[in-house]
Order: structure tokens, then sequence, then C-alpha cells
């Protein structure tokens, strides 16, 4: 569609466009626009209730708009959809996604929001999942199916930014590249796995190990574990902080991964129950956990709860549901301490939760994806 019109933006949303009204006033999603500024922009979908566009020319630009730091974004990168957003603003917009989606999808009005944790904003991916074209690592183009080899990553890890760009993956369709940025690992593991690479002798294909929170955490290629280290000291604090003294008091860990919060807890004294669906991930906890937690192979929302003090949980993206509000209810737990990687379903759990009896007592953003829109979450509820 080719329509053009003027329209100054209100406010950003969950996913990451700017939310406007046109002249019909129908809400329009414009992805590359930033609130306050006037754009002119082409309508690229239109629905019944609303329309999505992109900005063709911005007018009148917002304080917070800066030129984007990384020429592959102008050869059709899609990895950082925020670049024209500066440090500052992209705290103060991801802060507003996150009330936002509490006022619309939970119906609370004054969200109990505490300061931001600021991370570094460059060079501090340690994994990433490419596509592979052509025997080279590629990043997917925003919007669109194609994709682009990259000489250069802006937020990528010194030593996984080599493997993007020097490595060669023979006939793979993806690659996953990890690194341990405090143990100088890294591994490059191709799917399929059978596909013949090209990198580094120190290059594994299996796991490797990175020290967050004190302790040496063994991840595998297909395990879940947080893209930095430093924000995954950051969760591990947040959540030890809000869980207090565990001294003889159970935890349950909903997600719980290779075991980071199974881990901290129970060196904190808790006795600790980690439920993990993901084979990968509970080979590597029991590796990581030596015996000292209660580990659950199982998916969460088919495990029959058992009594807690405590529940923290770590969904993926999707968010607990309905499900899994009910496994954490059935516990018993006066808090649960969530963490969460998208704004929408947070909202979303944030209103299950309620309606099981727990109320929000605390909003930590800790800015773990700077350069996008994403943003993780760790909230207290008690009951």
């Amino acid at each position: 569609m080719h329509t053009e019109t003027v329209i100054t933006p209100t406010s950003m949303v969950a996913g990451g466009d700017a939310i406007g009204r046109g002249d019909d006033g129908r809400v329009v999603f414009i992805a590359g626009a930033l609130p306050g500024e006037t754009v002119t922009l082409e309508i690229t979908d239109q629905r019944r209730d609303f329309s999505r566009a992109r900005v063709v020319e911005v007018l009148d630009p917002s304080p917070f708009r800066v030129a984007a730091p990384c020429a592959e974004l102008a050869r059709g990168c899609g990895g950082c959809q925020w670049q024209h957003v500066t440090a500052e603003g992209q705290r103060v917009l991801k802060a507003g996604i996150i009330t936002d989606a509490l006022r619309r999808q939970a119906g609370v009005e004054d969200a109990p929001m505490r300061p931001t944790i600021e991370l570094a904003t460059t060079a501090y991916r340690t994994t990433l999942r490419a596509a592979v074209r052509d025997g080279r690592a590629a990043y997917r183009n925003l919007g669109s199916n194609d994709v682009t080899a990259v000489d250069g990553c802006l937020v990528a890890h010194p030593l996984v930014e080599d493997l993007l760009v020097n490595g060669r993956y023979g006939d793979a369709r993806e690659v996953t590249l990890r690194c341990g940025a405090r143990t100088g690992e890294r591994l490059a593991s191709p799917s399929p796995s059978h596909a013949a690479v090209d990198v580094p002798a120190d290059v594994r294909r299996d796991h490797i190990h990175e020290v967050v929170a004190g302790r040496l955490w063994r991840i595998s290629a297909r395990s879940f574990f947080q893209g930095r280290p430093d924000g995954a000291d950051a969760l591990a604090a947040l959540v030890t902080v809000a869980a207090g003294n565990g001294v003889s008091a159970h935890v349950v860990d909903l997600y719980s991964g290779v075991g980071l919060f199974a881990g901290v807890l129970a060196d904190r004294g808790w006795r600790v129950t980690a439920v993990e669906g993901s084979a990968s991930s509970v080979a590597d906890a029991r590796v990581n956990l030596s015996g000292a937690v209660t580990i659950v192979a199982a998916d969460v929302t088919r495990w029959t709860a058992v009594p807690a003090d405590l529940v923290v949980a770590d969904p993926s993206r999707d968010g607990l549901r309905r499900a899994g509000v009910a496994v954490v209810s059935a516990t018993g737990a006066s808090r649960v301490v969530l963490v969460s990687c998208d704004a929408a379903a947070f909202g979303r759990d944030t209103r299950l939760l309620v309606d099981a009896g727990y109320r929000l007592t605390a909003v930590t953003p800790v800015d773990m994806f700077p350069q996008s829109f994403h943003v993780e979450i760790v909230a207290v509820f008690d009951r």
C-alpha cells in the first residue's frame, strides 16, 4: 500500500512501535517513529480496527532521536530496532511500555516501578542465533524473511562477533553462536548438527562455561541462558533480594533452566525444587547444582505443585499464561518473583496473578537488550 499521511504518535507499545491515530480515528502502529514527533508515514497494512505503517520522513524529531550508529542497519539488518533512540530515551520508553501494558492488560494504574538497572549498551551480547546463507552467518532483515550477512555487529561480544563475521558454516540453515565472556570459551552449533564448519580451533560445538553470581555454570548449545553475564548478575541479585532469608524455607523455581536462580538461592539457605522441561537445560542443571537442589524434569504446566513459601518463575516470552499461574497459585506461596522478557506477556500474567489473589508490589526493569525494544522485568507479587 502507498497511502501517505502526517501524524504525531503519542506513545510506544509492546513490540516497539509508536502508536497514534489517523484522521479517520483509526489506530496506527508506526515502525520507526517516536512519541511526540511529527512524521510522514506510509500505510503498509490496513485492517478493520487498525493500520500499520512505516516512517517516510521525520518532520519534527523527538529529542530522543539520534542517527543510528551501526552501518549494518542501512544495509537491511533487523537485529537492532531502536538504534535511532538515545540510551536515556530507550530507558524512558521501555518503562513507559511496561506501565502501559500493566494499565491496559492488568488494570494497574499506579505501577510500583523502581529505577531501571542500566547496563552497557554495546558489545554485550554473548548468544546469537543467525541464519546461514552461502556459508556465512546472517541476520534477518526487519519485517522480512530476507537475510543480510554482516561485516560487524554493534551489540555482539567480540568473541561472538568474530564467529559471526569470519566463521563459515557450510550448508547449515542456522547457527547458534555463544561465548563465555568471563571464561573466554565459545561455541558454534550449526543446524543441522552434521554441517561442516570452518572456525578457529578453540571453538566447541557442545557447551561453554560462564561465571555469573560468583558461580561457574555449564551452558550447552541448546540450553537457555541469559544473553549477557552482567545482566544475569543483575537478575540474580534482584531475585535474591526479593527472596530474603530462606533458612529452612522452601522455594520452587519454575522454568529453572540451567539452575541460575536455584543455585544462588540454595547458596543462601533455601531448600529448592527446580522444575524445567528442556532436557538440555536439565542435564546442565544436574552438573551445575551438584545435588544441592531437587531437580524435576517436567513441563511446568503438567507438574503437580508442592507447597512452597516462595515461587520464582522465569518463563519463555509467552509468559506463565493461565496454566502456569494455576501451578504458581497451587503451591500456596505467599510471594512470587516473576522474571519476564516481554511486556505484553507480563501485563497478561499480572492480571492472572491478581485474579489469583496476589498483589503487585515491585517492578524493576533491567535493560538487558539496549538498541532494541526488548526489556527484562523482575516483579514481586505478594498475598
